[in-house]
C-alpha cells in the first residue's frame, strides 16, 4: 500500500533506507543519502533528488550501481535470491517461465554483455516481455561501453520511478 508524501517525511533514518533502500536494486546508500534532503514536497521531489544522486556520479559510480543488479534468468532467479522487487518484475517479463533453452540463450547472452562492458545488462523489465528483453539485449551488445553505461543507467532510473511509484502515492493518487 503506497503511503502519503507526510507519513514518509515523519520516517527515523532507518525506516526511510529500510523502505527506500531498494529502489535502486541493492542501493541503500542512495536512500540514505537523500534523507537529509527531507521534507520532500511530493513523489516527485524524492525522485528528482535520487536522480540528482545518480547523476552526479562518476562513471565508476554509476558502473559500481550497474553491477548491483542481476542477471535477467540469471543465478539468483534459479537460486531463488532475487529481492522481492526483481523476482516481481521478472515475472512479470515472462523471465521466471523459461524453457531450458531460453535460459541457456540468456545466460550466453548475459555472458557476452558482462564481458563486454563490465557489468550486467539492466532493462526495466516491468515495461518489456521477454521477446523485447533479448532483442535489445542483442542489440545494446553493438553498444560502445560509455553508451551502453548511459543506457543502462536510463533503465535503472525507469525502474527506480516504478518502484518509488509503489511506495509513495503520488499528488495524482492523493486527489482521486
Amino acid at each position: 500500500m503506497a503511503m502519503d508524501i507526510s507519513v514518509v517525511n515523519a520516517l527515523t533514518y532507518e525506516e526511510f533506507v529500510n523502505l527506500f533502500g531498494n529502489v535502486v536494486e541493492k542501493c541503500p546508500i542512495i536512500s540514505a543519502a537523500i534523507w537529509s534532503h527531507r521534507p520532500f514536497k511530493d513523489l516527485a521531489d524524492i525522485e528528482a533528488h535520487i536522480m540528482g544522486f545518480i547523476h552526479s556520479l562518476p562513471d565508476s559510480g554509476k558502473e559500481g550501481i550497474l553491477r548491483c543488479h542481476p542477471d535477467l534468468a540469471g543465478r539468483d532467479l534459479q537460486s531463488g535470491t532475487l529481492t522481492r522487487e526483481s523476482q516481481e518484475e521478472q515475472s512479470q517479463a515472462g523471465m521466471t517461465t523459461l524453457d531450458s533453452a531460453e535460459i541457456q540463450h540468456m545466460y550466453r547472452l548475459n555472458s557476452k554483455y558482462k564481458e563486454r562492458f563490465g557489468f550486467p545488462f539492466v532493462i526495466c523489465a516491468r515495461l518489456n516481455n521477454k521477446a523485447d528483453i533479448v532483442r535489445q539485449l542483442t542489440e545494446r551488445l553493438k553498444n560502445d561501453r560509455a553508451e551502453e553505461r548511459e543506457r543502462a543507467i536510463e533503465e535503472v532510473k525507469k525502474i527506480c520511478s516504478l518502484r518509488l511509484n509503489n511506495i509513495v502515492l503520488s499528488d495524482i493518487q492523493t486527489k482521486l
